[in-house]
């Protein structure tokens, strides 16, 4: 059955099988999928421009198909074949029986033609094209098979669109081409000050990484030497010409093919000094270590050589960044892969006088404790030392205090280190609320009262000998019942603790003596 019509350079037109062509094809496939779309699932035929070989080249890819992937395959064929096959994507992402495969063997005629010079003679013939369609300058160009940098070609260029429209089509080069391409235009080694030259490298890049996915020829050392030109490219004309977040666009492309270390640290020096530029959206970049959602590794560094490089900026600059740490903790927090050292990096990293409020950073606490409920009590009071609580606002320390899954410890000490908050609250709960009875015990009292029963509470739940609902013999209600009122003198050493410290505080504040709360 011929359902289906392609139209092969605007000249000649095949009726073939739609799902023959299908099975090898995954091009074809994707075109006859997004014409039926388009169409409501209409028959009408396709355009294919610019095949390689033509109908020619077309009318053997058929035979291929039809005769189930079996194709007589010489020396004469083998180059076209090869180039129709990488055309249409008949590969093995597709079908296990695919020409690219057996095709391979052409690549030594590559060798045989830059022997004879054709490889440079059609590389000559591809720079002029380019500056023919576009104001890219060239001077003359030497057919020799290897070039020097002074023989090299200068590449100019007024537009960056003018520029783009070759990047596509060379993307179905060899990196090997690519290679020569790129000597041809005065760039040797990993040396690359082009902008035109590296924008071009980061486009092959992307699409090789997409259409292979991470195989392993992306890693091979010709593509890995690519990748090491386009980052070279990169930091010389990074800050003028790329933004931070173009910066980790690069940066994550060129890692996957084996970016050498030198680079990678040159490149993440270079975005650590953009960092205040950077938007929240842009840190998340996913891919982490140990299974982590987000590559967390990643932003500490950048963040550690922030600091490391840029210590002595403004004032503005800095928050503007402890802003950006603070945002981003939030984020990740709930990741459960997310170890407690990385969080408290984020935490850490900042200085104090970089960071107005510590707000931000107990909500970013308070989420990883809900997302890490496993926690132990020693690791959940070490995570919360990260707190300044005298730069916690009153609502956040009044929330903290009656958090259940901060240690008790922790929200006594975050009480008592702002009397001067708790002292205007309380002249404004006596002069706002005459008519409430404290009965000798104000809200401050109440908070760490209950605060200290919600950590006895837990303490009963997770002992041994916790209540049971129905059917306790009298033995373990009269054990239960001596356990709670040890837990009662306990919570009475606690109260008068804290009383005397909050004694020792008010002769350190005398204008504020006479309004101290009682504490029992």
């Amino acid at each position: 059955m011929c359902d289906l019509q392609i139209r092969i350079n605007g000249q000649h037109t095949f009726f073939l099988s739609e799902r023959i062509m299908s099975k090898y094809s995954g091009k074809l496939g994707t075109i006859i999928k997004r014409e039926k779309q388009r169409t409501q699932n209409r028959s009408s035929g396709i355009e294919v421009d610019d095949f390689p070989g033509g109908a020619d080249g077309f009318e053997q890819i058929s035979r291929f198909c039809y005769e189930n992937g079996k194709i007589d395959i010489t020396v004469f064929n083998v180059s076209l074949l090869h180039c129709c096959a990488m055309f249409l994507d008949i590969s093995e992402n597709v079908s296990s029986i695919n020409l690219m495969h057996q095709t391979d063997s052409c690549e030594p005629i590559l060798y045989i033609a830059e022997a004879c010079g054709l490889i440079q003679k059609l590389i000559c013939s591809l720079l002029a094209k380019i500056a023919q369609k576009s104001d890219i300058i060239f001077q003359s160009v030497s057919p020799s098979p290897s070039s020097s940098p002074e023989t090299a070609i200068p590449l100019n260029c007024s537009s960056r669109k003018a520029c783009s429209w070759w990047y596509q089509d060379m993307t179905i080069l060899s990196p090997k081409i690519i290679e020569k391409f790129l000597k041809a235009l005065g760039s040797h080694g990993s040396e690359n000050s082009n902008l035109i030259l590296t924008r071009f490298l980061l486009h092959y890049l992307q699409t090789a990484h997409c259409s292979d996915g991470g195989s392993t020829e992306c890693s091979s050392p010709e593509y890995t030497g690519l990748a090491d030109r386009a980052v070279y490219g990169v930091i010389l004309i990074g800050k003028t010409s790329f933004s931070c977040r173009a910066l980790l666009w690069v940066l994550r492309i060129a890692s996957g093919f084996r970016l050498s270390p030198e680079l990678r640290a040159r490149m993440e020096k270079l975005i650590a000094g953009m960092l205040d530029q950077a938007t929240l959206d842009d840190l998340l970049v996913s891919g982490g270590e140990d299974g982590g959602v987000y590559d967390v590794a990643l932003v500490l560094r950048l963040i550690k050589l922030f600091f490391h490089y840029h210590n002595n900026c403004s004032i503005g600059k800095m928050k503007k960044v402890g802003t950006l740490i603070d945002k981003y903790p939030r984020e990740v927090s709930p990741d459960p892969n997310l170890k407690i050292s990385k969080f408290l990096g984020f935490a850490e990293s900042l200085p104090d006088y970089a960071r107005d409020s510590f707000d931000q950073v107990y909500r970013a606490v308070d989420i990883f404790l809900e997302s890490h409920p496993s926690l132990s009590f020693e690791e959940r009071s070490r995570l919360c030392r990260c707190l300044n609580c005298q730069k916690l606002s009153l609502e956040a320390c009044k929330d903290l205090a009656k958090n259940p899954r901060i240690p008790p410890r922790i929200a006594v000490e975050a009480l008592s280190s702002q009397p001067e908050k708790l002292d205007d609250c309380y002249e404004n709960s006596v002069l706002n609320s005459s008519s409430r009875s404290f009965s000798g015990c104000n809200w401050y009292s109440m908070f760490l009262h209950s605060k200290v029963g919600i950590w006895n509470a837990n303490t009963s739940m997770s002992s041994d000998t916790q209540w049971s609902v129905g059917g306790v013999e009298k033995e373990d209600a009269k054990l239960n019942l001596e356990k709670i009122q040890w837990r009662v003198m306990e919570q009475e050493k606690l109260c008068n603790e804290v009383k005397g410290q909050m004694s020792r505080m008010g002769r350190h504040h005398p204008r504020h003596s006479k309004i101290l709360p009682r504490m029992c």
